[in-house]
């Protein structure tokens, strides 16, 4: 199977067609049409390994009985049919005893859609994706590398590039988090599934040796994600069945919208791993779910202050968070300040630019804390903090969308990690220093020779960062002096 020209065909139609309008809605179209083919694939192997199997989805509508025959329905009557579908799909009856399996049908399809027009070209389409087989492991793990590079489009696709963590990132951070089978692995922002499927594929290459026979059933239950919006949703749900997952334990939902203080013991996880939505806005009510000091609009720093109330003691927990975070104030340095007593905030890896372009040009970075077991009252968890700055290669001003950042990058970091000695890029900071800087994290690194100028997007995202911690400032003070003349 070449990946380049499954790819490059499926565009090639699609191009022709008047619904398609951009990236966005092209991955969304072939995504609803992969998910039915693999799901046509499972229901096939739940009828052999399960007595008395009721199909989940409804005859007419299955794969094969409408869309594996080449010379099969095409035009006017293909969109007729496939409008009937969604519709049929989106109105299953659902009831607390229902099958698991039937009810993520009916919620993929809730707000999926059909974009193309053209009854023809669907059916051009749907013989593209008839050539791919995910019927055998080796096939479905070729298709694998398929679907990461559909994943990939979605960093040009406008503002649906928020979604996608690029794969290098997303092993790295796993690998550095070392998840255990067995454990519960959360992401509450989980995009297309990235941090999730790099965890199963690290269990796996790490612990099938001694796997039970019902491994499948402990992966699928120890890994959790929610995700907000729909076509991200979707993707992750087809991801994660590609990865033998069948009924993803995934939510489609606002990730912000439970009470942290509210958790119970069974809600806590053990492995965090999460590139949060930054730059984005929550509603009031929502704010209401965190205590008062942590309140702010900023939906990046909401999501951290869930990680802290859901990790586990002994809990390990990996984050993409903007530089933003790092200098700013307010509501930021109580965050910082919780995250500094009650945490062991231990490495801190700062990304160069182009890391997320083209979608984005913000600069990031990956904070690695754990929360310690049996922490003694009175004294700060994190002692001193390790910085590493990952390094541009050698020729390269930025990374971009035909520069990726590459996994083995990161050897750089891997060799350092548990050894570690200060460097040209490696540097440790006393926690005290931390905060007589008033929980300033942004500590450039004494270590380099010269500093760089960097590009005029960084500054100009800096100056945007900046104007929003000032609003932020203003809202806060505006909410205390309208609480204080109401006299509360």
């Amino acid at each position: 199977m070449s990946v380049g020209n499954f790819i490059k065909s499926l565009q090639d139609v699609m191009r022709k067609d008047a619904g398609i309008n951009g990236d966005a809605q092209r991955i969304e179209q072939i995504v609803w049409l992969l998910f039915l083919k693999i799901f046509e694939s499972k229901e096939e192997e739940w009828e052999l390994e399960e007595d008395n199997y009721k199909e989940i989805i409804p005859n007419k509508y299955r794969w094969n009985n409408w869309a594996s025959d080449e010379e099969g329905i095409t035009g006017d009557e293909l969109l007729k049919f496939v409008d009937e579908l969604f519709k049929d799909l989106r109105n299953m009856a659902i009831d607390q005893y229902s099958d698991s399996r039937k009810v993520l049908v009916k919620e993929f399809f809730k707000e999926t859609h059909n974009y193309m027009k053209s009854g023809t070209l669907l059916r051009d389409v749907i013989n593209i994706v008839n050539d791919i087989n995910v019927d055998e492991d080796n096939e479905r793990h070729a298709f694998n590398d398929v679907y990461e590079t559909i994943l990939r489009d979605l960093q040009s696709a406008g503002n649906a590039g928020e979604f996608y963590t690029p794969r290098a990132v997303t092993e790295f951070v796993i690998d550095r988090l070392k998840p255990k089978f067995g454990e519960k692995i959360g992401d509450f922002a989980c995009g297309t599934g990235g941090f999730l499927v790099s965890a199963l594929d690290y269990i796996w290459k790490n612990e099938q040796n001694n796997f039970p026979i019902d491994y499948l059933k402990v992966l699928g239950d120890s890994v959790y994600g929610i995700e907000k919006k729909p076509l991200p949703y979707s993707l992750c749900i087809t991801n994660m069945m590609l990865h033998n997952i069948d009924t993803p334990n995934v939510r489609h939902d606002n990730g912000l919208i439970e009470n942290v203080r509210e958790f119970k013991s069974s809600d806590l996880v053990d492995v965090i791993a999460m590139n949060p939505p930054f730059g984005g806005s929550e509603e009031e009510g929502i704010k209401t779910n965190f205590p008062s000091e942590f309140r702010t609009s900023e939906t990046a720093d909401l999501f951290l202050v869930r990680m802290m109330y859901q990790l586990k003691e002994g809990g390990r927990c990996g984050v993409v968070l903007p530089d933003g975070f790092l200098f700013g104030e307010g509501v930021k340095t109580a965050i910082k300040k919780k995250l500094i007593e009650d945490f062991n905030l231990h490495t801190i890896v700062r990304l160069p630019n182009g890391v997320f372009a083209p979608y984005t040009n913000i600069t990031t970075n990956l904070l690695f804390f754990s929360k310690p077991e049996n922490k003694v009252e009175g004294e700060k968890a994190t002692k001193e903090v390790w910085y590493y700055e990952h390094p541009l290669p050698e020729g390269y001003k930025t990374y971009t969308k035909t520069k990726p950042i590459k996994v083995s990058e990161f050897d750089l970091e891997k060799s350092w990690w548990d050894n570690r000695e200060e460097n040209e890029n490696a540097w440790k900071v006393p926690v005290e220093e931390i905060i007589n800087l008033n929980y300033n994290l942004d500590i450039k690194n004494p270590n380099k020779q010269e500093e760089k100028l960097e590009s005029p997007e960084y500054y100009l995202e800096k100056y945007k960062d900046n104007q929003k911690e000032i609003e932020d400032i203003k809202n806060r003070l505006k909410e205390e002096l309208e609480r204080l003349l109401k006299g509360e």
